[in-house]
């Protein structure tokens, strides 16, 4: 879910009002957010704690579904490995 006609996600604003950010803070942090926009969000979420919580969980075990097959399929070592080495020899030019 987004807030609004933004890319940024309902997850998003909950998890900065459950860390104990205002309303005024995620706005300002989001600028694509309306106050509006934000307030909507916290508002909608203390009215449907239960779903959206619900909601969130079934987000959290996508995303960590998504990343077990991504990093069976792209060894993350292997990566970074490659990475630093492209920094070291660009650092030594």
């Amino acid at each position: 879910m987004r807030v609004g006609n933004t890319r940024v996600t309902l997850d998003t604003i909950i998890a900065g009002f459950k860390r104990g950010a205002t309303a005024e803070e995620l706005a300002q942090q989001y600028s694509a957010v309306s106050l509006e926009e934000v307030y909507a969000a916290i508002s909608y979420y203390l009215s449907h704690r239960d779903e959206v919580e619900a909601y969130l969980g079934e987000r959290r075990k996508q995303a960590f579904l998504l990343r077990q097959r991504i990093e069976t399929e792209f060894d993350p070592q292997g990566i970074r490995d490659r990475l630093l080495a492209r920094r070291a020899a660009r650092d030594s030019t």
